[in-house]
């Protein structure tokens, strides 16, 4: 017995204007190839020796508080069911991870988000998504 199979779109959300570009880009995709999708936005603090470690459970209500906002803001009118992710770990890593989960998935990507170097082209988690996905990727920029 065959069942069908649903495609699952992974799509990275920091909140920035390519980030809602590639969730709008990822809606569409699912909604003409009939998949669901799964937004991801992640968060991880650099190890600073000395400095007072801020609560996760702050900054996790903060980036699904984000999260909620760009979908919000982005996302109207559809029947795409969509997935919310918020993971406290490094976000290429998180974005990687989640691809591989989805084995027939699709990683969509913003070419950048909210941080590195104004003029790259591409941002240091997407450059590096692209170089080691392991599922095909997809890089949008913004409107």
């Amino acid at each position: 017995m065959t069942g069908k199979t649903t495609s699952r779109i992974i799509v990275g959300v920091d909140g920035s204007a390519a980030s809602k570009a590639a969730l709008r880009w990822a809606v569409r995709q699912a909604e003409l190839t009939g998949g669901d999708v799964t937004t991801v936005i992640a968060w991880d603090y650099p190890p600073i020796y000395g400095w007072e470690v801020p609560d996760s459970a702050d900054l996790t209500k903060a980036a699904t508080r984000n999260l909620n906002e760009a979908i919000s803001e982005t996302v109207t009118n559809t029947s795409v069911t969509i997935h919310r992710e918020v993971i406290h770990d490094h976000p290429a890593r998180s974005l990687l991870d989640t691809a591989e989960e989805s084995q027939n998935g699709l990683l969509v990507l913003g070419n950048r988000g909210h941080g590195g170097f104004l003029g790259a082209l591409l941002g240091s988690v997407t450059q590096h998504c692209v170089a080691h996905a392991r599922v095909p990727v997809a890089v949008v920029r913004p409107d």
